[in-house]
């Protein structure tokens, strides 16, 4: 499924509801932080290694949280008419100019660093 359809398959379940009212970029964006805290939370106080052994329960229940976090920024893309897509490969190039590889190859140091 591309993202337009199911951006529009949100957008109705949002309309059947009668929830475009609450839907405003700021308290999508809110929504949008929580659920992502949701998904830290399942993490939270586990090793590295841990976070990448997740028994099933757990595992679905990320899978659930970051169907959350796609639907609420899907959401707020289409109240701000962005997509998402195009904001990724976009940001994909400046990432690109602020760590060319042969700075930032190895190391996790901020660009203002390197």
């Amino acid at each position: 499924m591309d993202y337009l359809l199911l951006q529009q398959q949100i957008r109705k379940f949002v309309r059947e509801r009668d929830w475009e009212q609450f839907h405003s970029p700021k308290n999508l964006s809110m929504a949008l932080s929580i659920e992502t805290a949701e998904i830290m939370e399942h993490f939270q106080w586990k090793t590295t290694e841990e976070s990448r052994r997740l028994d099933e329960e757990t595992l679905n229940e990320v899978k659930d949280e970051i169907g959350d976090v796609l639907v609420y920024l899907l959401r707020l893309c289409d109240e701000l008419c962005i997509d998402p897509l195009q904001a990724a490969q976009d940001k994909m190039k400046k990432n690109a100019e602020k760590y060319p590889v042969n700075k930032a190859k190895g190391n996790a140091k901020k660009y203002t660093v390197l």
